[in-house]
C-alpha cells in the first residue's frame, strides 16, 4: 500500500477557489483568469473550481463549464483544475462530470448528495454512478455538516477499491475515522478545513484544499513546505501564526465564500459580489478580515 502523500494526484496546495462576479453578478471570466493565475503564482499547485467556496449551487451548468474554461486558459497544463459537480440528483451529477471533463478539467469533486440524506448503500452507489460515467478520476467530498449524510469510514474503504476514485477532502470533523482509512486505503486524503491543514498531514494527508488560499496561498503553502523540509517546529509556527485568520474566515460566523470575497475586494483582487441567498460581510467583518491578513502577512 501506497501513502497518501506519495500519489497526490491533484497536487499539493490547492485552493478552494472563490468565483469571481461582475459587479452586476454576472461571471467574471478576465477576473478569474487573472486570479488563477495569481494563485498558481503564489504557490497553488492545484485549484479547486465551483465547489462550496466557489458558489456552486448559485452557478449554472453552463456557467461551471465556462469557469474551467477560462481558468485553463489562464493556467494551461501546469496545475490540476478539479471540478465540483456534485448535486443532491446522481443523473444531474453524472451530467456535470460529463460536462466538466469535455472542458478540460482533470478530476472531479463529487460531494455527497444532499438532503435526501441517502444511507451508505445509496451514497456508495452513487459514487460509484459518477465515477464510471467518465475518464476523470474522482476527489469525494466528506463534509457532512452541509450535506447531512457523512461517507462513513467503512463506505470510503470500500470505494477506495475503484480505480477512478483517488482521492478525498475531509471535512468529516472524524479525526479517528480519517486516520482509520488511510491505514487501510492508498487513496489521497486532502485537508479540507484550514484549521486541519498541518494535522493531517502529519498522519499522511497528501495536501489541502483551503479556502484561506484564495487570500494567502503563500503563507498555506508554506506551512507544508516547513514541514516537508523536517521542520516540525516552523510548520507548527506557521499554522498557528495562520489560526487567527482562518478563525476569521472559517470560524466566526459567514460562511468562508463571504469572507474570502471579502478580503480580496480589500486586497483589489477578482472577488465580485456572493449570489443570494448569500449576503455580503458588513463593514466591520470586513475590517476584521483585513486585520488578520496584514497582521500575518506582516511576518
Amino acid at each position: 500500500m501506497t501513502t497518501s502523500r506519495t500519489a497526490r494526484p491533484f497536487g499539493r496546495t490547492l485552493c478552494a477557489m472563490i468565483t469571481p462576479f461582475t459587479e452586476e453578478g454576472a461571471l467574471d471570466r478576465e477576473g478569474a483568469r487573472r486570479l488563477a493565475a495569481w494563485l498558481v503564482a503564489e504557490g497553488c499547485d492545484g485549484l479547486v473550481l465551483s465547489g462550496t467556496t466557489g458558489e456552486s449551487p448559485t452557478t449554472t451548468d453552463a456557467e461551471k463549464a465556462e469557469l474551467i474554461r477560462a481558468v485553463r486558459e489562464a493556467v494551461g497544463d501546469r496545475v490540476s483544475l478539479v471540478a465540483g459537480v456534485g448535486s443532491a440528483d446522481t443523473r444531474h451529477t453524472v451530467e456535470l462530470a460529463l460536462a466538466a471533463e469535455k472542458a478540460g478539467a482533470d478530476g472531479v469533486l463529487v460531494v455527497t448528495p444532499y438532503y435526501s440524506r441517502p444511507p451508505q448503500e445509496a451514497v456508495e452507489a452513487h459514487f460509484r454512478a459518477v465515477a464510471d460515467a467518465s475518464g476523470l478520476p474522482v476527489m469525494l467530498y466528506d463534509i457532512p455538516g452541509r450535506t447531512g449524510t457523512r461517507i462513513e469510514p467503512e463506505t470510503i474503504i470500500r470505494l477506495a477499491g475503484h480505480p477512478r476514485i483517488v482521492a478525498v477532502k475531509d471535512c468529516s470533523y472524524d479525526f479517528l475515522g480519517t486516520q482509520k482509512v488511510l491505514a487501510r486505503t492508498d487513496l489521497a486524503y486532502y485537508a479540507g478545513c484550514d484549521e486541519h491543514v498541518l494535522a493531517l498531514y502529519a498522519v499522511g494527508a497528501a495536501g489541502c484544499v483551503s479556502t484561506v488560499a484564495n487570500a494567502v496561498p503563500a503563507e498555506i503553502a508554506a506551512i507544508l513546505d516547513a514541514f516537508d523540509a523536517g521542520d516540525t517546529a516552523r510548520a507548527t509556527e506557521l499554522q498557528l501564526r495562520a489560526t487567527p485568520l482562518i478563525e476569521a474566515m472559517m470560524g466566526a460566523g459567514l460562511p468562508g465564500t463571504v469572507t474570502a470575497k471579502a478580503l480580496l475586494g480589500r486586497l483589489g483582487r477578482p472577488a465580485g459580489p456572493v449570489r443570494a441567498p448569500l449576503l455580503p460581510a458588513g463593514r466591520e467583518a470586513a475590517d476584521g478580515l483585513l486585520a488578520h491578513y496584514e497582521a500575518l502577512t506582516a511576518l
